[in-house]
């Protein structure tokens, strides 16, 4: 049971990271929130010494121009929520609450015809290496709640 919950708090440490990333893509939407998104982003292109005319950064331009201002704070909302449940989530695998593995299981696997479609579509090493991990997750909590739940029978 000790390797369970090494493999426990590694988990517990992706979803702490994935939190803060959120929590990172959250505050930069929030400051940005109100601007006029379409100028950052010319700004940011010229200021990365990209020709604002060639086919990515015109369409990066031409993307973020479109975001609507009340739509970057709805979705500042939804990352600030997004990293609670992570956070709330790593806690709970780091002190081994069977709720939260239950939980990571089902929010890791809910993910996987996403992310299949996702490398059938546009194959590329990130899209795998995400799959891949997901995977490595699922497989690992129902294995830990299976064979939780086999020894509970046994007793």
């Amino acid at each position: 049971m000790a390797t369970a919950k090494k493999g426990l708090k590694v988990i517990a440490a992706l979803e702490a990271f994935k939190g803060v990333l959120s929590l990172l893509v959250g505050c930069g939407l929030h400051v940005l929130a109100g601007r006029n998104l379409q100028q950052l982003a010319e700004s940011l292109v010229t200021h990365a010494h990209l020709n604002p005319a060639s086919h990515l950064p015109s369409v990066f331009i031409q993307t973020v121009g479109d975001i609507p201002n009340h739509d970057v704070g709805l979705v500042a909302i939804g990352a600030f929520a997004y990293a609670a449940i992570r956070f709330i989530e790593a806690y709970g695998l780091w002190k081994a609450y069977l709720w939260t593995e239950w939980f990571a299981l089902a929010s890791g696997a809910i993910y996987l015809p996403f992310e299949i479609y996702e490398l059938l579509v546009r194959t590329n090493v990130l899209t795998a290496v995400v799959l891949a991990v997901n995977i490595a997750v699922v497989w690992y909590m129902a294995r830990i709640l299976f064979t939780q739940k086999h020894e509970k029978a046994l007793e």
